[in-house]
């Protein structure tokens, strides 16, 4: 998946009530020696099929996203679900 758009949601994340104050990040883990091939071969095909998406307009999902919120834009639960249901093989 490619972003073609620079812009993105912004995310607040607030602290949960009662918990303790923020923990220190942890440190990153080294990959042990000699493990930079056998990760090269497990992480091409990945992204290869990655590089094969169709591009991705975030400016686009953020325009439909708002009109679904807005109700401008319908939305059939029902057939949703229909959609999901024959995707993965079900009977139904």
């Amino acid at each position: 998946m490619k972003i073609s758009s620079a812009s993105s949601p912004s995310v607040s994340i607030a602290p949960q009530a009662g918990g303790a104050a923020a923990a220190p990040a942890a440190a990153p883990v080294a990959a042990p020696a000699g493990n930079d091939a056998l990760e090269s071969a497990v992480l091409q095909p990945a992204q290869k099929a990655l590089g094969a998406l169709p591009n991705f307009d975030a400016a686009r999902v953020a325009e439909l996203r708002d009109a679904l919120a807005k109700g401008e834009l319908p939305f059939d639960a029902g057939r949703l679900a229909g959609l999901i249901q024959r995707f993965h093989g079900s009977k139904a």
